[in-house]
Parts: C-alpha cells; sequence; structure tokens
C-alpha cells in the first residue's frame, strides 16, 4: 500500500510539472514571456499558485527544448532567435524537408500518406478554434510523422530539434488576423499533390509551405505589442 501511495504521489507530481510547462509553453508561444527576459522559478510559481518545485522542473524540461536557459542564483532566460537564425533553419530545413517529400511520394503507399490525413484535418481544426498550442502540436506531429516515411530517425530527430528552435513569435497576433488558417491547409494540399504520385510538385508544394512558414515568423514578430510582461502578472521577472 506504502509503494501505491508513493507511485501515486509520483503520477501527480509529473502531472502537475507537464501542466505547468504546458502553461509556459503557451506563454511562449504568444509572447507573454520576452526573449531575452528571466524569470525566476519562485516568481512565475507564485502566479501559477503552486510550489517552485514543479516550475523549475518544467523549466529545465523546456531548456532541453533549447526553448529557456538556466542563469545562474537568478532563473531562466527566454531565448532569443535572430532573424538570421530563422533564415538559417529554414534554409535547413528546406535543404532537408524539400527532396526528401519528394523521395516519400515516390516511394510511399496510398495507405501510408491517407494515415496523415486526420493529423492534417486536427491542424485545420485548431486553426479555426484558435487553438495555438493544438496547431503547433498538430503541426509538429504531422511534418515528424511525414518525414518518419523516410526510414531515416536521425533525419527526423534533425527536423523535430529544428522546429523547436524556431517556434513562432507573436502567434497570437497572426491567429487574431486569421493569418494562421492558409498555412494550416497546405498540409491537406500537400498530401494531395503526393498522392498523385507527382514528386517534382510535391516538393514545390512544400518549399511553399517553407516559406510561407518563414513570413509568418516574420510578420508575427514584426506585429507583436509591447512587452506583454508589463500586462501579465504571471509574467514577472527576477
Amino acid at each position: 500500500m506504502g509503494e501505491l501511495k508513493h507511485r501515486s504521489l509520483i503520477t501527480a507530481q509529473e502531472r502537475l510539472r507537464d501542466q505547468v510547462a504546458h502553461q509556459l509553453r503557451a506563454a511562449l508561444i504568444a509572447g507573454e514571456l520576452r526573449p531575452g527576459a528571466v524569470y525566476s522559478a519562485p516568481g512565475l510559481a507564485a502566479d501559477f499558485g503552486v510550489s517552485a518545485t514543479p516550475v523549475r522542473e518544467a523549466m529545465l524540461d523546456l531548456a532541453r527544448e533549447g526553448l529557456v536557459e538556466p542563469v545562474r542564483n537568478k532563473g531562466f532566460r527566454i531565448t532569443e532567435v535572430s532573424e538570421r537564425d530563422l533564415d538559417q533553419y529554414t534554409e535547413i530545413r528546406a535543404l532537408i524537408e524539400v527532396p526528401v517529400v519528394g523521395r516519400i511520394t515516390r516511394t510511399a503507399t496510398r495507405e501510408q500518406l491517407e494515415a496523415l490525413r486526420p493529423v492534417a484535418l486536427e491542424i485545420v481544426t485548431a486553426a479555426r478554434a484558435h487553438d495555438l498550442i493544438g496547431y503547433l502540436e498538430a503541426d509538429r506531429r504531422f511534418h515528424l510523422e511525414l518525414l518518419g516515411l523516410s526510414g531515416n530517425d536521425r533525419l527526423v530527430e534533425t527536423v523535430g530539434e529544428l522546429r523547436k528552435r524556431s517556434r513562432l513569435y507573436g502567434l497570437t497576433r497572426l491567429d487574431e488576423h486569421d493569418q494562421l488558417l492558409p498555412s494550416a491547409e497546405e498540409h491537406l494540399e500537400l498530401l494531395d499533390v503526393m498522392l498523385t504520385g507527382d514528386a517534382a510538385a510535391a516538393e514545390a508544394c512544400m518549399a511553399r509551405h517553407l516559406g510561407h512558414v518563414r513570413s509568418l515568423w516574420a510578420q508575427g514578430r514584426e506585429e507583436t505589442p509591447a512587452p506583454p510582461a508589463q500586462r501579465r502578472p504571471a509574467a514577472r521577472q527576477g
């Protein structure tokens, strides 16, 4: 019985850490935690109404994803990504994903490609519902599962890391202007093109999609309003 209680406590702690991490990701995506700013675990914990431990653990999870970096005796700094970084990430992704999509178009079965349609529809549904976390999670699953059809696990890991480091900024503002839906619908268009077996057309569609995503990053950064930390108490620094 004691072992069961201990196991239950661990599960509850892990669940709380995951919930906090989810809220932190949402704040990052919405621009409520500012790139370059340092936030303390106790300060954020007070705003979340929890102890500092799950917040610190959640921030360490985000640090492993490259979203934040620990600052000794201060807390965690939100990772800054420059325009040059975004350009380079996009270039690398295009060098990898465009030709791989062409190869998958030639080798994947109809059943394998159709299996991705529910995920593509999830992206569109999330965009229409203004569910930003759901949008990004479904988008990530679609791209990585599609690349997984290449059979190259290291390639999938590499693109997964690039995606973590090139997250969308100011996504809330783009969502408010209904600029996410066209990008979301491109996933269905890509699947339809791949199902025709036209590898060149599929490569062109993927290249256009990645270019569209890069333009969304630029618009989100340009249109992000003044520092949200001034409006949202949960983003206290120090």
